[in-house]
């Protein structure tokens, strides 16, 4: 009884100072997720992850492709050539030289460069997409050692629980107030708590070992209390209007699109060949005879100009209906996430309090064991159903809290994922921000 006194105390004291570390946040304009790794080292580790360095050189690579496309395909050319005339009376060496360089016709300069400052946007939301699914990773990390910590802490509370029934048990035995059968149950109710608590321990470790593995720089603390669900505050069509906005995925997919179109445009204007302008100089009989001038090349279009110009345009209407069905995507996992926060939010509610009422009828149980009013098994059975109802609740509330910062993740209202957006800037958690 005095065990679970105490660390029912201690959790309540980490829930009260998580609260008021996180009112003093919000008066201070400071960290407003206690129950998270601080902001500005998650901003560090999203900036050095693999995947976001691997988007940073993507659109390092579609700058210097913006440049190339900006110049165009052509080059000057040399044409160098060397002959020798045969009269039949004398032989003379001729030669000719020509500098040569097509030219792009129409509004194709422009177009190559329009899809290159295309192409670049595209990347710099890559970017920040990339940064979005490493947060998104880094979430599920964390709060897979916050599920674990919790059931390892309630299967800790167990065994402290069942291990002083034993005691009282072999006490009562030793007294001859309860048979020696009673000792042998309850030795292997704390036997069975204990491997469940080294399995759970075993699990934590594991979940640890693989947050710091894929984020070196984000260390979960020794003691990792339960974080304290909030309600969501706003409604789903907010979410749904903001996430839509802000999500990196569909605006590289729009992006795609805008590029696609784009590359269509140009495959129909090279239908219209490009010209080649050159000046040529040549030497005949030997140098007794010059000439100068220029010439125009021009190529005859085909059929497989044309067939080119359809297959972009088939691609555009690929990348389209890719965009309209990412949206409908992300629309449904809104409205599914929302639909599952609320839920697990509301359910914690009553799983808490069937909990708090389980604890007090297993605490009664107990009592009326020590004083020779109930029998043993109906101790263990009271204990075991507060515990699995307390497991219950524990999961739910860590599912409450993790939808929860899903959501504003996804709105971009957690972690400073707006890097790459000129016209955004990061807000803290919690504090939602007027959209223009």
């Amino acid at each position: 009884m005095k065990v679970q006194g105490r660390l029912l105390l201690l959790f309540a004291l980490s829930a009260v100072v998580m609260r008021l570390h996180a009112a003093e946040s919000v008066a201070g304009g400071a960290e407003l997720t206690p129950d998270l790794p601080p902001s500005d080292r998650v901003a560090a580790v999203l900036e050095r992850h693999p995947s976001v360095l691997a988007a940073r050189a993507g659109l390092r690579y579609e700058e210097s492709n913006r440049e190339r496309l900006r110049l165009g395909p052509y080059e000057p050319a040399i044409r160098l050539g060397a002959h020798q005339r045969r009269d039949p009376s004398v032989n003379f060496n001729e030669w000719d030289v020509a500098l040569e360089r097509s030219l792009r016709s129409g509004d194709k300069s422009r177009l190559d460069g329009e899809i290159g400052e295309q192409g670049v946007t595209q990347a710099k939301f890559g970017v920040g997409d990339a940064m979005h699914e490493a947060a998104r990773g880094l979430l599920r990390a964390w709060f897979a050692v916050v599920r674990e910590a919790a059931a390892e802490r309630e299967w800790k509370v167990q065994a402290a629980l069942l291990a002083r029934q034993a005691e009282l048990t072999r006490k009562r035995a030793a007294a001859g107030d309860a048979p020696r059968m009673e000792v042998g149950l309850a030795e292997a109710s704390l036997s069975q708590a204990e491997g469940a608590a080294s399995l759970a321990l075993g699990r934590l470790r594991a979940m640890r070992a693989e947050l710091a593995a894929l984020f070196p720089a984000i260390d979960a603390p020794a003691i990792l209390p339960l974080p304290v669900p909030q309600p969501l505050g706003q409604t789903e069509a907010y979410f749904r209007d903001r996430i839509l906005e802000h999500n990196h995925e569909l605006a590289v997919a729009r992006a795609e699109v805008g590029r696609r179109r784009l590359m269509a445009t140009r495959a129909r204007s090279d239908r219209a060949p490009d010209p080649t302008v050159g000046v040529r100089f040549s030497s005949e009989r030997s140098g007794n005879e010059k000439i100068a001038g220029v010439y125009v090349s021009i190529p005859i279009p085909g059929a497989a100009r044309a067939a080119v110009a359809g297959g972009a345009q088939a691609q555009t209407d690929v990348a389209s209906q890719r965009e309209a069905a990412l949206q409908r995507r992300v629309a449904a996992e809104i409205a599914s996430v929302y639909a599952s926060a609320a839920g697990a939010y509301a359910s914690w509610e009553g799983a808490s309090a069937a909990a708090r009422g389980m604890l007090r009828n297993a605490d009664l149980v107990a009592r009326s064991y020590s004083l020779g009013e109930a029998n043993l098994p109906d101790v263990i059975t009271a204990r075991r159903l507060a515990h699995e109802a307390a497991l219950a609740a524990g999961v739910l509330q860590v599912d409450a809290a993790e939808l929860r910062y899903r959501l504003l993740l996804d709105a971009h209202l957690l972690w400073p994922l707006d890097a790459d957006e000129d016209d955004e800037k990061p807000t803290p958690a919690g504090r939602p921000r007027v959209s223009r």
